[in-house]
């Protein structure tokens, strides 16, 4: 038994919506075949881009998409992807397969995009192979609305209005594929670039710097102490690797409980990470005005047998589901700090919510919690009492329990909680002083098989139901949790 106190009436700050976030990258089949299929595709599109995968990620109401990469964005260069598509350059994806680009899917494109599903643009711009010139030219294209060059050149293409663009990235990955930069070098060349990424008119940007990969702590120290005062927020990747190496990362789908046990022991590492990044930003920035932005994160598996492995297209289980709720839940909870998050990635790719093939689309695990967590969007975060339990497998352990509990505008206290166990339940007993819920409801992800998941054979295999397991009576709520399970409950 856990006994858990919700202080209902005591709030921890705001979640901000940006943590549900996304990130579509020129990588494999994400932007082409995922998001693009052209205007004169048979598959139904609006403006080049499938309906089924738009209504998808409508549903999600996902606040803000992350593009062009990734290790991408420092290789894009924006031109070729303007003005009459047959006129636009071909290129070759270096980084993602070698496969040739015909930058049909370009800043106008990705503008509509956001449009379609009522999201806010993230553009990352190029810095590792890129110039100043070349990303402030970029940034006066999007945004400028007076007389110039760039603002002529955009109403030529079609865009009278300047874009409203808040989220601009200067570089990606620049200790890695951005340039194998020591930190240092890239503070100065931050300050350097971030310079010319200029407010037009009333359109203020939110100026991001690459952050550190995982653990480096250096990195982190070194962009405070040089260029804290030039950005707004600071990137944190981590990708979670069930055998913790690179060459061979694990299936997906064929995996036994050793497999799932490291699996969600190395995605609750984010919590460390979180701690001891935010512990460095705020000996430079204790009032946290910078962000801490994981903009990427999630699942890292070997591709699927027969597949590019450039392309990185993996399947999506339960344990996915699980990997999802522990970090949405711990971002909540580092809701001070963290101020954006961005799944890698939202189609066809790592740990995609929507994998399509030909005219198919299916929805996984990872887009099911999704669905259910949006509620915690904007909400304001509540303290939640409790002790743990180990979650024992063999001579290794970690904490059973993963749980997060908002307030919403409404009123309404939302719960979210995963029960890593992937064999026993979890009996729960929570007070709720301070308030006068009277009535509950919930949604649940679960199966006893932990390998489950959606295919083009079987697209509901795993899907939410509502769960019945739950009372609420004179301010005790009482439920027991499944194995392997994500519950979300509603508290009215």
């Amino acid at each position: 038994m856990v006994n858990m106190i919700i202080q209902a009436d005591v709030t921890r700050g705001k979640i901000n919506k940006n943590i549900y976030g996304h990130f579509s990258e020129h990588l494999g089949r994400c932007i082409y075949e995922g998001i693009w299929v052209g205007e004169d595709s048979p598959i139904p599109n609006t403006d080049g881009m499938r309906n089924d995968v738009l209504a998808a990620l409508k549903e999600l109401q996902i606040p803000v998409l992350r593009w062009p990469g990734g290790c991408f964005a420092d290789e894009y260069h924006w031109m070729d992807g303007i003005g009459p598509k047959e006129n636009r350059p071909r290129m070759i994806n270096t980084h993602w397969g070698g496969v040739v680009e015909n930058n049909h899917f370009g800043t106008h494109e990705f503008f509509r995009l956001c449009e379609l599903i009522g999201t806010e643009p993230y553009i990352n711009g190029n810095l590792g192979s890129g110039t100043v010139h070349e990303m402030q030219q970029w940034v006066e294209y999007m945004t400028f609305d007076g007389e110039s060059p760039m603002a002529n050149l955009r109403r030529a293409n079609g865009q009278d209005k300047p874009w409203k663009l808040t989220y601009f990235g200067v570089g990606n990955e620049n200790w890695g594929c951005g340039g194998n930069m020591r930190p240092e070098y890239y503070a100065d060349e931050y300050r350097r670039y971030a310079t010319y990424v200029r407010n037009f008119g009333d359109n203020k940007i939110h100026k991001i710097a690459c952050g550190a990969s995982d653990s480096d702590y250096h990195w982190t120290e070194t962009l405070m102490k040089q260029a804290a005062k030039y950005m707004d927020s600071l990137t944190l990747h981590y990708y979670t690797i069930p055998t913790g190496s690179w060459s061979d990362k694990g299936s997906a789908t064929e995996f036994e409980a050793q497999e799932w046990f490291s699996t969600l022991k190395k995605t609750l590492f984010m919590e460390e990470l979180l701690q001891k990044h935010s512990a460095i930003m705020d000996v430079y920035d204790p009032d946290k005005r910078v962000g801490l932005l994981v903009d990427e994160w999630g699942t890292w598996y070997n591709v699927e047998p027969g597949t590019n492995p450039g392309f990185l297209y993996q399947q999506n289980t339960l344990r996915d589901a699980l990997v999802t709720g522990i970090n949405l839940n711990l971002f909540h909870n580092h809701c001070d700090r963290v101020q954006m998050a961005n799944i890698a990635q939202v189609v066809n790719v790592l740990q995609a919510v929507v994998l399509t093939e030909g005219e198919h689309m299916i929805l996984t695990p990872t887009y099911h919690v999704f669905n259910m967590f949006k509620v915690h969007q904007d909400a304001q975060l509540l303290d939640v009492d409790f002790t743990n339990i180990d979650y024992t497998y063999g001579d290794e352990k970690i904490p059973q329990l993963s749980v997060s509990a908002s307030v919403d505008a409404n009123g309404k206290i939302h719960l979210s909680l995963c029960n890593l166990n992937h064999q026993e339940s979890t009996e729960i007993q929570c007070q709720l002083p301070g308030t006068n819920k009277t009535s509950v409801i919930g949604t649940i992800l679960s199966d006893t098989v932990l390998s489950v998941h959606n295919s083009f054979d079987e697209p509901e295999a795993i899907q939410p139901l509502a769960f019945n397991g739950v009372s609420l009576l004179d301010g005790l709520l009482s439920l027991t949790l499944p194995p392997a399970s994500v519950i979300v409950l509603t508290l009215n």
